[in-house]
């Protein structure tokens, strides 16, 4: 029996999954940039009005539990310029709650409504897992038509492809990205979560954890 760390066995079975692999991150992630072109904006003067803001949610402190992540505080700082400059009227924060004592949409909401965000423009949502959820249950739950994701320009342009996916018109705002060194692990991730992207949507139909009953945003 052949080895399976033999010369003879890499070239012939893993190499060729190693090409095709590469191939297939290469794809997803082209297919996505090019799904997002004209799509994402930067500047609060030149984005269109949407009635509603999905503010994508993350972690708000590093693993010390002490330290404040840059993505969490460039993304509301994002969302606070969008609604000061009147382009949506209500902010659907969507994030994890899934264990005690972490509540995303909470954290948000509490950094919101310090900035001066009425409580009555913010609407949590409580079972956005991951960005596949948060993007369906925005159509699927809270009815939605249309929409302005807001998140880092790498995150919205995986989201807008999501919402393309399942009728949802979409557009991003882009909140400020890290520096390459904070960001570095992050770009291995997105390439992997890209490939996620289209085995969710093409292959396995992948269902959000929960939907359940509609939720009305007045």
């Amino acid at each position: 029996m052949k080895s399976i760390f033999s010369k003879k066995f890499f070239l012939m079975v893993y190499f060729p999954l190693f090409i095709v692999g590469l191939l297939m991150l290469f794809f997803c992630n082209y297919k996505v940039e090019q799904h997002a072109i004209g799509k994402t904006y930067f500047d609060t003067d030149k984005i269109p009005f949407n009635k509603i803001g999905l503010l994508l949610g993350t972690c708000k402190t590093l693993k010390d539990k002490k330290t404040i992540n840059p993505f969490w505080q460039y993304r509301l700082q994002a969302t606070y310029a969008l609604w000061k400059a009147k382009k949506i009227n209500k902010i659907l924060i969507s994030g994890d709650n899934g264990w005690h004592g972490y509540n995303e949409p909470q954290d948000f909401m509490d950094a919101l409504i310090a900035l001066g965000v009425p409580d009555s423009c913010l609407v949590p949502d409580y079972a956005g897992f991951r960005t596949h959820d948060s993007v369906i249950r925005c159509k699927q739950i809270f009815s939605q038509q249309k929409v302005t994701i807001i998140s880092q320009q790498f995150h919205n342009e995986r989201a807008l492809m999501i919402a393309n996916a399942y009728g949802l018109e979409a557009i991003g705002f882009n909140a400020k990205d890290v520096n390459f060194k904070e960001g570095l692990y992050n770009i291995f991730r997105e390439s992997a979560a890209r490939v996620l992207l289209f085995l969710d949507l093409y292959v396995l139909h992948t269902e959000p954890h929960f939907l359940g009953k509609k939720i009305s945003i007045h």
